[in-house]
């Protein structure tokens, strides 16, 4: 792998597809596991987001403190709680509709520190 003292990667056909943000093989990115837009203050964030999803919203909730096990088992009882779907991705679970307010009282009382982030 050739890389240009002023530039990025030149050119390699070794690794197959390579990260822009951190210059490794995508499959040994090391700036994916790392959450660059999560912020780790202890604190988690509850907002509403209807981009790319046709006028339906989602609550995301983005910064709690646990391993992607525990967050799946997290959104599973987010879930049942809320009565409706949601997904777990890149370490932010999604909660279909608009329900921030039952969220922010769920993770309240499970002891973690809650702020309703956004408009």
């Amino acid at each position: 792998m050739k890389k240009n003292k002023n530039q990025g990667l030149i050119y390699s056909t070794e690794f197959g597809a390579i990260c822009p943000r951190c210059s490794h093989p995508v499959k040994k990115c090391s700036c994916s596991k790392n959450n660059p837009q999560t912020p780790r203050d202890g604190i988690i964030r509850i907002s509403r987001q209807t981009k790319g999803r046709k006028g339906s919203g989602v609550c995301l909730i983005s910064g709690v403190p646990l391993g992607e096990a525990e967050l799946k088992i997290l959104a599973k009882q987010l879930k049942k709680k809320c009565g409706s779907g949601g997904t777990v991705s890149n370490g932010i679970i999604e909660i279909q509709g608009e329900h921030r307010k039952t969220l922010l009282d769920a993770l309240t009382a499970l002891g973690y520190k809650v702020k309703i982030a956004g408009g």
